[in-house]
């Protein structure tokens, strides 16, 4: 469950090839990138994740099990970022529909590429600052002195530095280091870092499971600007605008999926572990129980989005020098495509 679309790039590209028996899947082969009309008679088209299979995605991995995107005449797989990132896969229609997250979109749409977010898969930033209880860390006035692991950034530089900055701190005494995909647990054990940017739903889930007793500070609790979507669905314009029939389906099955994780986390985690069974079984039950609740929280329906959302953190860029003008945010997401908003 790692942090940023926009890293994903330094993945391999990896396509699951689903085998799996007794569970209602077809064994396809992997879809054409224009999505066209399978042997069966279903269209054929890719999805992409942000990263590897976790607890963000459950529904789309219950929509596929459970047959929901079979009964829309869709054909989907599922399939990882490799050398391109999800945000250009999707752009680029290689994949239909994918994972993204709000500033991604943003970074997407100030350099022109033609993304759009569907639905918030989470309604509020269930990320933020992990540290060994040890260390002391409770509010950013600590991370003073402190050593922090992160990806290299200049966008996460920012964010943690405007905590520090907003707590009445100096920033310019936060030791920030590029840790890239060092193990936040071992990378802390060993003295390397002190604190990083971590997800409560993953990777507290996972520290707890091993008896590591860590403090957790919310980010979207510390700043209205840091509570974004993360992550979101994506399409592109020339879906929306010429085969909005295509998005309509594909999401009609989505917030089923996720609907259906809400109400039977269990059984969905089972759906995700069926389908990617290398994941750490008691983490992905223990993260879907937390997940549950979150997905919709307090919004009316699931995959909500607000204007004012996508507005603060987009401001927050531009004031920041990270994009060179201000987005057109009503173009950048839609909640048109979502059954219950209707």
């Amino acid at each position: 469950m790692k942090r940023r679309s926009i890293l994903t790039a330094i993945c391999l590209i990896i396509i699951f090839a689903f085998t799996v028996t007794g569970c209602g899947i077809e064994n396809t082969p992997s879809p054409s990138p224009d999505g066209t009309s399978s042997g069966a008679g279903k269209q054929k088209i890719n999805f992409v994740l942000d990263w590897v299979p976790n607890t963000n995605h459950t529904g789309i991995y219950v929509a596929k099990i459970k047959g929901y995107f079979s009964e829309e005449g869709l054909d989907v797989d599922i399939i990882q970022p490799g050398e391109s990132s999800a945000d250009q896969l999707v752009a680029s229609n290689t994949a239909q529909f994918g994972i993204s997250y709000q500033e991604g979109v943003t970074f997407a749409r100030s350099s022109g590429a033609p993304l759009v977010s569907l639905a918030a898969v989470i309604q509020h930033n269930t990320s933020g600052f992990g540290s060994f209880k040890d260390k002391g860390i409770v509010s950013p006035m600590d991370f003073e002195g402190k050593k922090y692991g992160g990806w290299g950034s200049e966008v996460e530089a920012a964010m943690v530095k405007q905590v520090v900055r907003d707590a009445g701190g100096d920033p310019d005494k936060v030791q920030i280091l590029t840790t890239g995909t060092a193990d936040f647990l071992q990378a802390s054990e060993t003295g390397q870092i002190d604190f990083a940017w971590i997800f409560e739903g993953w990777d507290y889930i996972n520290a707890t499971n091993k008896g590591v007793e860590l403090n957790y500070i919310d980010l979207g609790k510390l700043s209205d600007v840091f509570d974004y979507y993360t992550p979101v669905i994506v399409t592109n314009e020339d879906n929306i605008n010429n085969n909005p029939e295509l998005v309509q389906k594909f999401m009609r099955a989505a917030e089923k999926g996720y609907r259906f994780a809400i109400e039977n986390p269990d059984e969905a985690a089972e759906c995700l572990l069926q389908l990617a069974p290398e994941l750490d079984r008691e983490l992905v039950i223990k993260s879907q129980q937390f997940l549950a609740s979150k997905y919709q929280d307090d919004a009316p329906y699931w995959g909500m989005q607000k204007k004012e959302v996508w507005e603060r953190y987009m401001n927050w860029l531009y004031e920041n020098k990270f994009i060179d003008a201000p987005i057109d945010v009503e173009k950048a997401f839609t909640n048109d495509f979502l059954q219950t908003a209707k």
